[in-house]
């Protein structure tokens, strides 16, 4: 008992002696720069910990110390040192590596080729999730932590992301989803010397605990019905063998894609694309009274209350834009699925707040350049926003009990 007081008093006094010694040093330090500053306290006090540790894992390696008799004849020995420069947070740091005769010396606080630290390396990879160019990361790096970082450097960093990328892009997936978004999203991307617009289709799901999971991304040109037959195809082979609802929007051919390989699921055209395809061409002076009026039509308690408020429409509006009607009427049939269920479930199925608001995320790092150099940066960037994003998908949707009542009802029990 005497022993453990005595050490723990022993370490009160220590402690007591460090923060002494820390406070004498620190008052000699002037400016900020003097203790986080190029050569500044941090940087020095962080150079010789590394440079002893490597020391120290040499001597262990070896099995005895610098300069000590065990060392004659042992078959080993010291053979200078290597100088390198290892990148931080705390700045360029110069160390000299110690080095063996065998070479079979392998240091592990800072291994052989290593040039940066870990947490080094998170830094850059958040700063490019931002949507940040090479210039704009080497600026920003330059500013907080004085170090040079080459665009060679940050190119082998983000581009440890593709295994990544290629692993989560072919993952296995759940058998059954209750509802899934298909949407894309437009980027600009360099290709043969031009900068042309490129699709990044996405599929948003919610699966059977009503959680939201992003199923898969592609990059292509343009946006078609083709395309999309071959992303419903690849979900097929990655598991997923039943969808109830499908929200997509207004591309002509894109309901029959998905019925071709999910034919028991039901299309649900997204409301948002119908009325922004409406508003595209109604002047500024009629597009918030159009805007009111068609929200009659798609808030409206029934599909008979509905079929009325289209009715109203067209006797209203159809003399100035009778393009719009036209559109509702063509699509009618995939736009009233969502009145198949209650009111205060409809927004479960129907419109698009879950794929918008991952859409925001995206075009929140995406608008942050005018372009990408290939097809592989804009898929970057954009699938570090979707990780991003998902870490706050822990919660099943709002009301999902009662949906998930009415699948059951609907799609399970049939079965």
């Amino acid at each position: 008992m005497a022993s453990k007081y005595g050490e723990i008093a022993m370490n009160e006094q220590l402690t007591e002696l460090q923060e002494q010694l820390l406070t004498e040093i620190l008052s000699k330090c002037k400016t900020k720069e003097d203790i986080v500053g190029k050569n500044g306290l941090i940087q020095n006090i962080m150079k010789r910990a590394l440079q002893s540790a490597l020391d120290a894992e040499l001597e262990e390696h070896l099995g005895y110390k610098k300069h000590a008799v065990e060392g004659k004849n042992s078959g080993n020995n010291r053979n200078g040192i290597m100088k390198k420069n290892l990148k931080g947070e705390f700045g360029d740091i110069e160390l000299e590596t110690p080095r063996d005769r065998n070479g079979s010396f392998e240091p592990q606080i800072v291994q052989k080729n290593q040039t940066r630290f870990d947490g080094f390396d998170s830094k850059i990879v958040a700063l490019y999730a931002k949507g940040m160019t090479t210039r704009d990361i080497q600026e920003t790096l330059k500013e907080l932590y004085s170090v040079d970082v080459s665009h060679s450097l940050i190119s082998r960093v983000t581009d440890g992301l593709i295994d990544d990328i290629k692993h989560w892009q072919n993952r296995k997936l759940d058998n059954t989803y209750a509802v899934s978004y298909l949407d894309c999203i437009v980027v600009k991307v360099k290709e043969n010397h031009q900068v042309i617009n490129k699709s990044i289709y996405l599929v948003l799901g919610i699966n059977m605990e009503g959680r939201k999971e992003l199923l898969g991304m592609w990059i292509a040109q343009n946006e078609g019905a083709k395309f999309w037959l071959s992303v419903v195809t690849e979900l097929k082979s990655r598991g997923v063998e039943e969808i109830f609802i499908a929200c997509v929007d207004g591309l002509k051919g894109f309901p029959e894609a998905i019925q071709t390989i999910y034919p028991k699921t039901q299309i649900q055209s997204c409301i948002v694309h119908q009325v922004r395809s409406s508003l595209k061409y109604v002047p500024s002076k009629d597009k918030k009274e159009v805007a009111a009026d068609l929200k009659l039509i798609y808030s409206a308690a029934t599909v008979i209350q509905a079929e009325q408020e289209l009715t109203n429409f067209e006797a209203k509006w159809d003399n100035k834009y009778p393009s719009i009607s036209r559109s509702w009427r063509n699509n009618w049939n995939n736009l009233i699925t969502m009145f198949a269920y209650p009111e205060d479930i409809r927004k479960v199925i129907y419109t698009t707040n879950a794929i918008e608001s991952l859409n925001m995320v995206i075009r929140k790092a995406t608008n942050n350049r005018r372009s990408f150099p290939c097809d592989e940066a804009a898929f970057k960037v954009v699938f570090l926003a979707v990780q991003g994003a998902s870490k706050k998908w822990t919660m099943p949707i709002k009301n999902w009990g009662q949906a998930l009542n009415y699948f059951h009802i609907k799609f399970i029990e049939k079965c």
